[in-house]
């Protein structure tokens, strides 16, 4: 009947409203039941009584089907009382008559088995839509997966549109004055030939927004053109020109369309944010090298002089310009002190820009085996000197322990310890050294210094933190930590319960010493 009612009536949506259904209902039935009132009772009209039964079948639920059904086996008894008193009570006419209440009683229960097969067909229908939508989303959602840029996600977007709509060709690029412009993507099925691409072109007016014929889709960004060959869809991108979709031949529901285009637009936000990330952290980049070239620069030009301004007061200490006056003598050495404190400082800087620039973080192995215990020795032996005259004792207990590494950086990690832990010790503190070989080598130093405020722990081997008392240049635990991490081990800090402060570094044994 619905089949047939849209042949009748094209221009008329359904199902109809209940309003619609009771006003027809109800006027067909008192058409039926004033003809039947008015044949004689031979003519057989009640039959057509089901008619308005039937009727109930095209409105949107079915709770006008039993009452209509009961309105018309009323009114089948009202004609058949009226004609039996009008024209005689005859065995035929009264057959004739329970036929047609029976009529619309079977229509009725048809009416409302057809009823409840439609509403069953809708709801399959419905969870049959709602799967493909999940499962559409769901595979859309895996195909743009992973942090993406703006032209990224164009290419993955029309591939991912392509497998998800059937569609012949997708197309996808931004739209800017009319123009399609980069990023821009064009993909074909593999069973059709290349697509023909619109990249630099002028779109045409019904490509840049729903023309008023358009077919209607049940968003407003999904549109089709073309006879509804080609369905175009805008994502939205507030600070440039929308991305538009242009989908050929596609064979899925306008409706699937609609939400791949909502699915896909909050991925397209996040890829703003990406490129403004990327674009931020080419610009940091960029900033970083840019300053570890003056650092390594200033450090490498800065060492030349100092070295020959070190030489020069060398020489005049041993008399090479002749017998020089005690107070002069002091002054060189406060100079000569001062001069290799800027050395060190050079050499930290220039570490610092090479470890920071990954240049010596790729390969620490390539110096070869390093004895820990030789590389601890000799700092200790250089630092012995100045310990004593600070009154501060070293004391040490090492072992063999063999690493994989750069020995100049390892002497500089041990040196940047145990000066701290002298230049930070008492007057008559010790300074502890060990060196461990288990399952790692381990260097510890421990002092009796005032130890590290707990507030500033956590910082203590970034970049530019002095922990301790005393100032310094924050660039030596940094450094250590950064050579540390390098040869693939680290650093760490203790205090005692007896208020010793204890640095440890670890590092891995090279395998012939784990073999040994």
């Amino acid at each position: 009947m619905t089949e047939l009612w849209r042949a009748l009536f094209p221009s008329l949506r359904l199902p109809l409203g209940e309003g619609t259904v009771w006003t027809v209902a109800l006027t067909l039935l008192l058409l039926v039941l004033a003809t039947d009132l008015l044949t004689p009772s031979s003519v057989v009209v009640g039959t057509l009584l089901s008619a308005s039964v039937a009727f109930a079948l095209l409105g949107a639920s079915g709770r006008a089907t039993w009452p209509l059904t009961g309105l018309g086996v009323l009114a089948n008894l009202v004609a058949g009382v009226q004609n039996g008193l009008r024209d005689g009570w005859d065995s035929t006419d009264l057959l004739n008559r329970a036929v047609s209440i029976l009529t619309v009683l079977l229509v009725g229960v048809l009416t409302w088995r057809a009823r409840r097969a439609s509403e069953r067909a809708a709801q399959l229908r419905e969870d049959e839509w709602q799967l493909t939508r999940e499962r559409t989303l769901r595979q859309l959602a895996q195909d743009m997966g992973g942090p993406l840029g703006q032209a990224e996600f164009v290419e993955r977007a029309a591939l991912a549109l392509l497998h998800l709509t059937g569609a012949s060709s997708v197309e996808v690029g931004a739209v800017d004055r009319a123009v399609l412009r980069a990023p821009h993507a064009l993909v074909s099925a593999p069973d059709h030939g290349p697509a023909g691409s619109r990249l630099g072109q002028r779109l045409p007016l019904e490509f840049l927004a729903r023309p008023s014929g358009a077919a209607e889709t049940p968003a407003r960004e999904v549109w089709a053109v073309d006879g509804g060959n080609i369905f175009l869809a805008r994502l939205r991108r507030p600070d440039s020109g929308d991305l538009l979709i242009i989908l050929t031949a596609p064979t899925t529901p306008p409706a699937l369309t609609a939400e791949a285009a909502h699915a896909l637009q909050p991925l397209l936000e996040r890829t703003a944010l990406l490129d403004d990330l990327r674009e931020s952290r080419a610009q940091l980049a960029e900033r970083g090298e840019l300053l570890r070239d003056l650092v390594y620069a200033f450090s490498h030009d800065l060492r030349t002089p100092l070295m020959a301004n070190a030489m020069n007061m060398h020489a005049a200490l041993r008399g090479a310009y002749g017998p020089l006056p005690d107070d002069y003598r002091a002054t060189l050495e406060n100079g000569i002190q001062a001069n290799e404190t800027l050395l060190a400082l050079a050499e930290q800087l220039l570490l610092v820009a090479k470890y920071e620039s990954g240049e010596d973080q790729d390969t620490p192995d390539e110096g070869g085996r390093v004895n820990l215990r030789d590389v601890v020795l000799g700092v200790v032996g250089d630092l012995r000197t100045r310990a004593e005259e600070r009154h501060v004792t070293i004391e040490t207990d090492l072992e063999g322990a063999g690493v994989a590494g750069r020995r100049h950086d390892l002497r500089r990690a041990a040196q940047n310890l145990v000066e701290n832990a002298v230049k930070f010790s008492p007057p008559g503190g010790t300074v502890r050294v060990t060196v461990r070989a288990d399952d790692e080598a381990t260097l510890t130093v421990q002092d009796e210094g005032p130890g590290v405020p707990s507030n500033a722990q956590a910082r203590l081997f970034q970049r530019f933190h002095a922990g301790g008392a005393g100032r310094g240049t924050g660039l030596g635990l940094y450094l250590t930590r950064k050579i540390a991490e390098a040869h693939g081990g680290a650093v760490r800090y203790d205090r005692t319960p007896q208020a010793r402060s204890v640095f440890t570094l670890t590092l891995p044994l090279a395998p012939e010493a784990v073999h040994a």
